[in-house]
């Protein structure tokens, strides 16, 4: 039997049975590298350094923006990923278990504990409430999740996604700007990482939607108010 000889007593070959497999192959290397470089932590480090490059803070010495960064690369991306894998070998779970609700509620808990004290740091700073406010909308953010996920799992990475969509229709009122291509942009790049975290069977179509609900609406609210 060759590569393109047919199942007996279907219309199926071979041949387009492994074509399938590989584009459901390919689509989930995709989906996995999408929920990889797009993870919720790193938004705020994002922020942090699109506000740096387009805003009159890109005066500041380089010593002093890169000390800036540091502390938000570690208070926000690099302790609580380490905290949380050695809180997850100390109880000797696999990583595929903090994927289950009931086991996110300390992961969440360590994040806003890491981000708290990451504002507390930035407030020595004395940076403008434009930038803190990252930080707490990030905070409202996860507060949100946290309750919401006591009774109903809800996807972070959707609220992450969604808080880039916030934060550019706070900024457009800050500093009186068109945001329409980079909100455009930012609207793609949240549908794809919805769109991957349902791929990968990590949420539903509601999840994801409530995420980026939540993201838009936190990010907003925290940095118009704040």
């Amino acid at each position: 039997m060759n590569m393109y000889s047919e199942i007996p007593h279907t219309n199926i070959k071979i041949a387009d049975i492994g074509s399938k497999r590989s584009r459901v192959r390919y689509m989930l290397i995709g989906a996995r590298t999408l929920s990889s470089v797009f993870r919720p932590e790193f938004f705020p480090l994002l922020g942090f350094v699109v506000l740096f490059m387009f805003t009159y803070m890109s005066l500041l010495p380089w010593n002093l923006k890169g000390l800036i960064l540091l502390v938000v690369l570690l208070g926000t991306v690099l302790l609580p990923r380490l905290t949380i894998r050695y809180w997850r070998r100390m109880r000797g779970w696999e990583r595929h278990l903090l994927r289950l609700r009931q086991n996110r509620l300390m992961p969440y808990i360590i994040y806003i504990l890491y981000y708290a004290f990451t504002l507390h740091l930035l407030h020595r700073f004395h940076l403008p409430h434009y930038m803190s406010g990252i930080l707490v909308a990030s905070l409202l953010i996860q507060a949100t999740c946290t309750l919401i996920n006591m009774k109903w799992k809800i996807s972070m990475h959707a609220a992450g996604a969604g808080g880039v969509i916030g934060a550019l229709l706070a900024y457009s009122f800050i500093f009186f700007f068109n945001p329409i291509g980079w909100l455009t942009l930012s609207i793609i790049i949240s549908g794809l990482v919805g769109s991957s975290r349902m791929l990968l069977r990590q949420h539903d179509l509601w999840q994801v939607l409530a995420g980026t609900l939540v993201g838009i609406i936190c990010t907003f609210t925290a940095l118009i108010l704040f």
